[in-house]
């Protein structure tokens, strides 16, 4: 599985952290930056990251800002990017089993590194639910992005 990574400055650290993890347990990683702790703009790294998972270039995504709303926000303007913000590994489990979640947006300064991994583990690891209300549901979220969001290769 193919990860496509981003951060501003102050998710560096975190997403250094998680990117050796994913590269010593098999994944392939892409890191679309930043690459250090100097005051940064957080959509010139995320935009780029999340149309690669838009355009299936990379399977997934895992993105780390201050607070993980900021890339959420960004990557979800995206047609075919389902960002979520997971603060634990409850929600971790309920993003990829309920909304099929395609990236996974982690805020450095909310959580901790340690929190920060297992949530990580539990995202790659949960398939998404598939009872035909879920599907019905996530469908529904795919139905409105279609309708709404302006389709990748016409950016």
């Amino acid at each position: 599985m193919k990860i496509a990574m981003a951060n501003d400055h102050a998710g560096t650290a975190m997403k250094n952290e998680i990117k050796a993890w994913l590269l010593s347990n098999g994944y392939e990683v892409e890191d679309f930056g930043t690459y250090d702790d100097n005051s940064c703009d957080l959509s010139d790294f995320v935009f780029p990251a999340a149309l690669a998972v838009a355009k299936g270039e990379c399977d997934r995504g895992i993105f780390c800002d201050g607070v993980g709303y900021g890339s959420a926000l960004i990557a979800n303007k995206i047609n075919g990017c389902y960002a979520a913000v997971c603060q634990d590994p409850l929600c971790a489990t309920l993003a990829r089993q309920h909304t099929d979640s395609n990236i996974l947006c982690l805020g450095a300064k909310i959580i901790g590194t340690l929190i920060s991994m297992e949530i990580v583990k539990t995202w790659l690891n949960t398939d998404p639910l598939m009872e035909e209300k879920y599907r019905n549901r996530v469908k529904k979220v795919c139905d409105i992005n279609d309708k709404c969001c302006v389709p990748v290769d016409k950016l």
